[in-house]
């Protein structure tokens, strides 16, 4: 792997699709490499994704575990055993402690399907609808260890349609997640956004209000 090359762990605990739009970003010039999956389900598709990529997967089941952060050391260790210089959230159904969150901070990303800091947490679509919401989207950030609270870098911007369900409008959305995750990758492996005394930087200068695109 050459230097320009910035090597990934993604964690997933589902279907993977986001973790496919990276994988597709990278097949083209994303300069990344995913060096692992891994999961804490070993049914989770995200693995069978990897593999047909050729890419290294790894199960971790928490269920053994007597508690969070002993399941977090335990994947802290299968982690760096990969060398990541950045790790990758994809749908991994994990509330994390904050140990672990602490040992990759500055390079532990997530996507969030709302405009944060609106609706953290689950079943944001219809939260969305519900609140009668015209501006719905999704939100690249770096992870702290408040739920869904890390500094947002990139977001995309859906408009909601009078006749959305909460399928409609998911599908919207994370048709947009696959573009902007691998957006922030990018800027990350190309030395653009970093957090430096906890201030989300761009370009050298602090970015006080997230990059929005609009669709």
């Amino acid at each position: 792997m050459s230097k320009e090359t910035l090597s990934l762990v993604v964690l997933v605990s589902g279907s993977g699709s986001n973790l496919q739009a990276i994988i597709d970003a990278t097949a083209n010039d994303l300069p990344a490499k995913i060096a692992a999956v891994i999961s804490n389900r070993d049914d989770a598709y995200g693995l069978e994704r990897a593999s047909q990529n050729g890419i290294e997967t790894r199960v971790l089941n928490h269920k053994p575990y007597p508690d969070r952060e002993t399941y977090d050391q335990a994947l802290m260790a299968l982690i760096d055993s990969f060398q990541p210089g950045l790790i990758i959230l994809a749908g991994f159904m994990r509330i994390l402690s904050p140990l672990f969150v602490q040992h990759y901070q500055g390079r532990l990303l997530n996507i969030h399907p709302s405009l944060l800091p609106k609706y953290k947490g689950l079943h944001t679509h219809q939260r969305a609808l519900e609140a009668g919401e015209t501006l719905h989207g999704a939100s690249v950030h770096f992870v702290t260890e408040e739920l869904d609270g890390g500094p947002v870098i990139l977001q995309a911007q859906v408009p909601v349609e009078t006749n959305d369900t909460e399928e409609r409008l998911a599908a919207r959305v994370l048709k947009q997640e696959h573009i902007i995750y691998p957006q922030v990758i990018r800027w990350f492996a190309e030395g653009r956004i970093a957090i430096n005394n906890h201030q989300l930087e761009m370009d050298g200068k602090p970015l006080s209000n997230p990059v929005i695109i609009n669709t």
